[in-house]
């Protein structure tokens, strides 16, 4: 049978030879053979207008009643880059950027030479540099990707932004040759803080990772640690890092980047958790998911 494409402004782009067994990644494929800019990751289909309903990898074009003559929209998403590229390009920025301000003050400050660096610093450049390269190895070989893309424009350069500049931030300040060290003590709380979230938060990880076999899309519900109290627990122990990095610098900066942090990490936990409490309904043989359970912080919200 024959599958009509359009634009999304109603122009008539190809017809395509297809069945009603062939798979929406099959669709894909079939696209790019005809115009090889537009790579199967690049493309999205819909039918019934615009914006019209997605076709799904994994589906058949008989799961969407689509016979022949129907029309789907095609929508070009813009050039794409894998999501392990993007979080690897993201972490190398703060990495070599506070690298920089910490071992070239001589270059960047006047006086430099007169104020040598404090206990302080040289902790908080120790927990920067463990954080990030954590996050560039868990990114390697621990994390998988639900989505193996996303768009070029305008996500990395956003993203990137975001880190860079805050890395270029903290470093230039807390870096400083006027740099206040604050007490041991708060300092030392702050250390603790930091090792015990860095643990949790890879433990979460690893967790998450174990939870899904590699190359399938079942989602179960986590349980054990602390799962069983919030449906995010890498956010909180994420949050738990930043709060103890920021004592350790009494920075402005950093407390800035950590109050973003929780604010964005908790939008993120409040979509996860209202997506696994529908999906997971107890209905139609469905597990339910636990009702007790916060969405990021233990028994408080």
């Amino acid at each position: 049978m024959k599958l009509q494409v359009n634009a999304r402004n109603g122009r008539k782009i190809a017809d395509l030879e297809v069945t009603e067994s062939t798979r929406v990644e099959d669709l894909k494929n079939l696209f790019a053979r005809k115009y090889p800019k537009y790579y199967p990751t690049r493309q999205r289909f819909t039918f019934g207008g615009v914006p019209g309903t997605p076709l799904t990898d994994g589906k058949t074009l008989a799961d969407y009643k689509l016979g022949d003559g129907d029309i789907v929209t095609f929508k070009d998403l813009g050039a794409q880059i894998g999501y392990r590229t993007v979080f690897l390009i993201e972490y190398a920025g703060p990495l070599f950027i506070y690298a920089f301000f910490y071992f070239f003050r001589d270059l960047i400050y006047n006086n430099a030479q007169k104020h040598p660096l404090q206990e302080a610093q040289k902790i908080a450049f120790i927990c920067w540099t463990v954080h990030y390269v954590k996050r560039e190895l868990e990114t390697l070989f621990v994390h998988r990707f639900s989505h193996g893309t996303m768009p070029v424009l305008p996500n990395l350069p956003r993203n990137c932004g975001h880190y860079w500049l805050a890395g270029l931030a903290i470093a230039y300040f807390v870096n400083h040759p006027l740099f206040t060290s604050p007490p041991s003590q708060r300092v030392y709380i702050g250390v603790a803080l930091f090792i015990v979230g860095q643990i949790g938060n890879f433990i979460t990880h690893v967790m998450l990772r174990n939870l899904r076999p590699e190359g399938s899309k079942e989602r179960k519900i986590p349980r054990g640690f602390l799962f069983d109290f919030v449906s995010c627990p890498n956010y909180f122990f994420e949050i738990m890092v930043w709060i103890g990095f920021s004592l350790i610098t009494q920075s402005i900066a950093s407390f800035v980047f950590a109050l973003m942090g929780a604010g964005q990490m908790y939008m993120w936990a409040a979509q996860k958790h209202r997506r696994y409490r529908k999906e997971f309904d107890g209905k139609e043989g469905r597990p339910l998911y636990p009702r007790n359970r916060k969405m990021m912080v233990p028994f408080l919200f």
